[in-house]
């Protein structure tokens, strides 16, 4: 994956006078953070992730760096970080920094004002931008693989329970690019000889259903697509695994820990770092 990235170029400004030295002055960067993740606790976990990035880029926080967080909660609208996007520009930040479902409503009220986003979509499915290689306009950042790496998770889940022969693939049409990585996953299976079923999902009562879809029709291995709404129901998901006695996998960590057999996938916490870059 080609990761895109831009510099923040602070500006720096030259006092001058007759018979004193010039000296560099250096203003304090100024940046805003919309933030909306699958839970409060995993949102935190990446904004100190991305703060310790640009500790060590030398924006120290009180010195010359203030970054101003501001929070979706729930299942927020786009019109919600669009509004929460104008209280930070009118607060005059120089750049701004959107995490997850938050990026499409930064995109639409971010006027020129520079943001960076970390995506777990397709940003160009999503419109965010036009391209990775030349993303355009004034947003860029990088996405989490999740079409790259979706068929080795299929690859993944047959080593480890190599009597896996009918897949459960559950996945929200809603998420932007899911149907490039549900393609990738079903070319995953048939390389495999492994049988594929998709489950689409937009709701938490469509998971519920389609879990105990699973269980009438005996699945014998499920495969999450990660977004929102999956990762919502992680644990859910984890139960009803341990129950039926079958493997699960998707591509963040949290979906392991919290009770499912295993994930796949970038680091998290390494990413958002790099964001600060």
């Amino acid at each position: 994956m080609d990761r895109r990235t831009f510099v923040v170029t602070v500006s720096a400004g030259f006092l001058s006078a007759p018979g004193l030295v010039r000296a560099q002055a250096r203003k304090t960067a100024r940046l805003g953070w919309v933030g909306g993740w699958y839970s409060p606790t995993a949102a935190g976990a990446l904004f100190d992730a991305f703060r310790e990035g640009m500790h060590e880029l030398g924006y120290v926080e009180g010195q010359n760096l203030t970054i101003t967080a501001r929070w979706l909660e729930g299942t927020a609208t786009p019109d919600e970080a669009g509004r929460l996007t104008a209280e930070l520009i009118r607060s005059r930040v120089d750049v701004l920094v959107a995490q997850g479902q938050a990026v499409p409503g930064v995109k639409a009220a971010s006027g020129s004002t520079p943001v960076v986003f970390g995506f777990s979509g397709d940003p160009v499915a999503a419109k965010i931008v036009s391209s990775l290689a030349r993303p355009g306009g004034n947003l860029t950042g990088f996405t989490l693989l999740s079409v790259e790496l979706a068929g080795k998770r299929v690859e993944l889940l047959k080593e480890a329970a190599p009597r896996v022969s009918r897949i459960a693939v559950l996945t929200n049409p809603l998420h932007p690019g899911e149907s490039d990585e549900l393609r990738e996953t079903e070319l995953g299976a048939q390389r495999l000889g492994v049988t594929f079923h998709p489950f689409p999902v937009r709701t938490v009562a469509e998971v519920i259903a389609a879990l105990d879809t699973m269980t009438r029709e005996r699945f014998d291995g499920v495969v999450a697509l990660s977004n929102l709404l999956i990762m919502r129901q992680r644990n859910a998901i984890g139960a009803f695994a341990s129950r039926q006695r079958i493997p699960t996998i998707s591509g963040w960590e949290d979906f392991a820990v919290d009770g499912n057999l295993m994930s796949y996938g970038p680091n998290l916490q390494t990413a958002w770092r790099r964001a600060a870059t």
